[in-house]
């Protein structure tokens, strides 16, 4: 199916159980996507590089059945989706190609912080047009690769995409981190930052604040006792 001039072919298979389920298989001339997504919420994409399937719903989601023999289905279907590609390319070679920029990029955690305990940044992007966006992450300046994640783009109402990036990583004070998105419409590219020391939790260092609260204590039991005394002391003169 082609739609708004896209330069990517996209097949949609949409049914119903218990629940919305949206099936989405896709290619471009450098990228190939197949995935599931439950309610709006991607529950499974194909792994094209590591050859495997990958459920991403977490583990308080109730379970979704995959078909079994999905992820080889993918594979076949990708094969039918380059060749119909290369019939849309002739066919709309002269099509000028509609581009809508982001409309909105964030950047946020999966759990609540604290220090020293394995996270996930999660980096939205929304409103573009064509999919995908590239995605680019850093740690304190460098760029960052091991850990990262990006699912395949999810169509809007509007017949924009959104998408999603994924970086596994462990909060420790001082570290800064940023996540960039390219896409084709952008002038330049845009970029958030989530530093560590602004969104960890007031828990995270039991410490400062435990030894705080029993100074505070202490000091009331002293200033308590003490007035105890004075008042006793003066009602035996």
């Amino acid at each position: 199916i082609l739609g708004r001039g896209t330069a990517m072919v996209l097949y949609f298979l949409l049914s119903f159980f218990s629940s919305s389920v949206l099936r989405i298989d896709g290619c471009s001339e450098t990228d190939e996507e197949s995935m599931y997504a439950v309610n709006g919420e991607e529950a499974w994409y194909a792994d094209f590089k590591n050859k495997i399937g990958v459920l991403v719903l977490p583990s308080f989601v109730d379970p979704v059945k995959i078909p079994e023999g999905l992820y080889e289905e993918s594979v076949s279907i990708l094969q039918y989706c380059k060749s119909d590609l290369k019939l849309a390319r002739r066919a709309f070679k002269n099509l000028a190609l509609e581009q809508d920029a982001p409309s909105s990029l964030m950047i946020y955690t999966k759990e609540d912080v604290e220090l020293r305990e394995k996270n996930t940044l999660i980096c939205y992007v929304t409103g573009f047009y064509p999919a995908p966006v590239n995605f680019y992450w850093t740690k304190n300046g460098e760029n960052v690769t091991q850990g990262t994640s990006t699912n395949v783009p999810y169509p809007n109402k509007d017949g924009s995409f959104n998408q999603f990036s994924r970086l596994e990583f462990i909060p420790q004070l001082g570290d800064i981190y940023s996540c960039t998105v390219k896409h084709l419409a952008l002038d330049q590219p845009l970029t958030r930052i989530w530093d560590v020391e602004l969104n960890v939790s007031v828990f995270s260092e039991p410490g400062p604040a435990v030894f705080c609260g029993l100074g505070l204590t202490v000091g009331l039991l002293g200033v308590a006792a003490g007035t105890f005394f004075l008042i006793k002391g003066n009602k035996c003169s």
